[in-house]
C-alpha cells in the first residue's frame, strides 16, 4: 500500500503513479474521522479545478467524509482556491475545506490541498495526525453531498472589498489567462462585472493544458503577453492552476513577475488605500520588499521558507500583507491566505484610480526602491549529500563569495549572506522535496549570476 504524506503543500503524485480513486478514498477517510471525531456534525466543503477526472475526486472526497455524518458541499464547478477559502471563511459551521488540485504541476498530476475554517493553512500537529491516520484499507462507505457555487458569492466578496466606480469609470481592457484551471468560472465574469472589456486566454476544460504548465511565469506566459499588445490592453491577468498565485502583464507585453508584484502591491495598499500594519516576508523574498517597506515606513518581519511560517504571523494579527517568494499574496483582511485574484485586482483598481499604466507604476515603484536582478536554482542531490549539508549549513561561514565579502550572515532558514550593495545569496535545503535551493539578488545580472554559480559550488561540495 502507497505511502501517502499530506504536507503544508497538500499531496501530490501522478495520476499514472497513484493518484487514484483508491488512494484519494484514503486520504478522505481520514480526514473524515478526524473532523467528525472534533466536530461532530460540521460542515465541510469541497473544491475542485478542471483538470482530468477533478470533478469524479472532489464527489468521491466529498462522499466519503460524508459517511463520518458531516455535512459536505461540494463545488459545482471548477473554482479557485482563494474562492473555496473565502466560503470556508464565512460559514460559520465550516470546519475545514479541501481542494482537489495539482496547482502550478503540469496536466500528469492530481493533488488535495487541505485547509482550515479560516480557509488558511492547517497546523503540522493535525496534518501528522492525518498522515497516522490513513488506513491500509480502502473503505466503501459513502454518505450525501450537496452541490454548491463556491464562484458567486466569493466574486459578490471581491466587488464589495473594491472601488468598482473608479474601476468601471476606466473601462480598461484586460486580458484574463486562467491557464486551463480553478479560475476558469471566475475571471470572465469578474472582469465584466467590473466594466473591463475582456480577453480570455485557456479559460476552458482541457486535461492535457494544451501542453502549457499553469504557472504564471516565463515561457508560459508567452501568449498572453502576445494577446495584451495585439488588443492594446491596459494589462494582462495570469493565474496559476488553483489561483492563489498570479502575475500581471503591463500594457507593452512586459512580465510583471514575483520580485516586482510584491513591492508594488505593498505600495498599492499603503499609498493607494491607505492601509497600514505590518508585512510578512520569507527568506528568499526580493530585497525590494525590504526597501520598500522601509520607505513606507512598514515594520517588516522576516521568515523562513513556507507560507505556513506567515500564517503563524498572520495569526499573531496587525499584518497588512504576507508573502512568498513565488509570488504568493496574504491580504488578511480579505483572506487569512494567499489570494492571487485579489492581489492582481488592487493593482487593477490602484490604475483605476491614477490613471497610471501599469508600466508606469512599475515604474514609479522602480525610482524608490532600484532595478536588481533575481535567480533562483534547485540542485538534485542524493540522501547522503543532503544531509550533510543540512547539517553544516548551520556552521558555514564563508570569508568571500564571488569575489565579495559579507556584511551580515543569517542562518534563520539555511545560510544567507548579504552585501553591501543590497546583493544577497540564500542556500538552503528543502523541507518537502529531495533538492538544495540556492537563490541570489544583485543589482547587476553578472553579479547575480557569479553569486549563484558559486553558492552552487558550496551546495555540491560544502566540505
Amino acid at each position: 500500500m502507497r505511502i501517502i504524506h499530506l504536507g503544508a503543500n497538500g499531496w501530490l503524485a501522478r495520476f499514472d503513479d497513484g493518484f487514484d480513486d483508491e488512494n484519494v478514498v484514503r486520504v478522505a477517510d481520514a480526514l473524515g474521522l478526524l473532523w467528525a471525531d472534533a466536530h461532530p456534525g460540521a460542515t465541510i466543503l469541497v473544491g475542485r479545478d478542471a483538470r482530468f477526472r477533478a470533478a469524479h475526486f472532489a464527489r468521491l472526497v466529498g462522499q466519503v467524509i460524508a459517511s463520518y455524518g458531516l455535512r459536505v458541499k461540494v463545488s459545482s464547478g471548477p473554482c479557485p482556491t482563494p474562492a473555496l477559502g473565502w466560503c470556508a471563511a464565512r460559514d460559520g459551521e465550516c470546519v475545514g475545506a479541501v481542494m482537489l488540485t495539482a496547482s502550478e504541476s503540469s496536466c500528469e498530476y492530481g493533488g488535495i490541498l487541505v485547509r482550515g475554517a479560516d480557509g488558511g493553512p492547517l497546523s503540522t500537529a493535525f496534518l501528522a495526525a492525518v498522515d497516522r491516520t490513513i488506513p491500509s484499507h480502502v473503505t466503501e462507505d459513502r454518505g450525501s453531498i450537496e452541490m454548491a457555487d463556491f464562484v458567486s458569492p466569493y466574486i459578490e466578496g471581491l466587488l464589495n472589498e473594491l472601488d468598482v466606480e473608479a474601476i468601471r469609470a476606466a473601462g480598461m481592457k484586460v486580458v484574463a489567462d486562467p491557464m486551463y484551471g480553478g479560475g476558469i468560472t471566475t475571471m470572465g465574469p469578474l472582469l465584466e462585472r467590473l466594466g473591463c472589456k475582456v480577453s480570455l486566454l485557456h479559460a476552458e476544460e482541457s486535461h492535457d493544458f494544451v501542453g502549457i504548465h499553469p504557472d504564471p511565469s516565463e515561457p508560459w506566459v508567452d501568449k498572453c503577453e502576445r494577446r495584451v499588445v495585439d488588443t492594446g490592453s491596459a494589462c494582462g491577468i495570469v493565474l496559476d492552476g488553483d489561483g492563489d498565485r498570479a502575475a500581471l502583464i503591463d500594457e507593452h507585453g512586459r512580465l510583471v513577475g514575483p520580485q516586482v508584484l510584491v513591492p508594488l502591491v505593498m505600495r498599492c495598499l499603503s499609498m493607494g488605500r491607505g492601509s497600514t500594519g505590518r508585512v510578512v516576508v520569507t527568506t528568499a523574498t526580493t530585497e525590494r520588499a525590504s526597501r520598500q517597506a522601509d520607505l513606507l515606513d512598514m515594520p517588516l518581519t522576516v521568515v523562513p521558507v513556507g507560507f505556513e511560517r506567515s500564517y503563524e504571523e498572520v495569526l499573531e494579527g496587525d499584518v497588512l500583507m504576507a508573502s512568498e517568494e513565488y509570488g504568493g499574496i496574504c491580504v488578511p483582511s480579505h483572506l487569512a491566505e494567499r489570494d492571487g485574484i485579489f492581489v492582481c485586482l488592487i493593482v487593477l483598481e490602484q490604475m483605476a484610480r491614477s490613471g497610471h499604466a501599469l508600466s508606469e507604476l512599475v515604474g514609479h515603484m522602480s525610482e524608490e526602491v532600484g532595478h536588481m536582478e533575481y535567480a533562483r536554482k534547485d540542485l538534485r542531490l542524493d540522501g547522503g549529500d543532503l544531509q550533510t549539508l543540512r547539517n553544516l549549513l548551520p556552521g558555514m561561514n564563508p570569508k568571500t563569495v564571488a569575489g565579495m565579502t559579507p556584511e551580515r550572515v543569517s542562518h534563520l532558514d539555511g545560510l544567507r549572506m548579504h552585501f553591501g550593495d543590497g546583493a544577497w545569496v540564500l542556500l538552503r535545503v528543502s523541507r518537502t522535496q529531495p533538492v538544495a535551493r540556492v537563490y541570489a539578488e544583485a543589482p547587476t545580472y553578472k553579479e547575480c549570476e557569479s553569486l549563484l554559480k558559486e553558492a552552487c559550488k558550496f551546495a555540491k561540495d560544502p566540505s
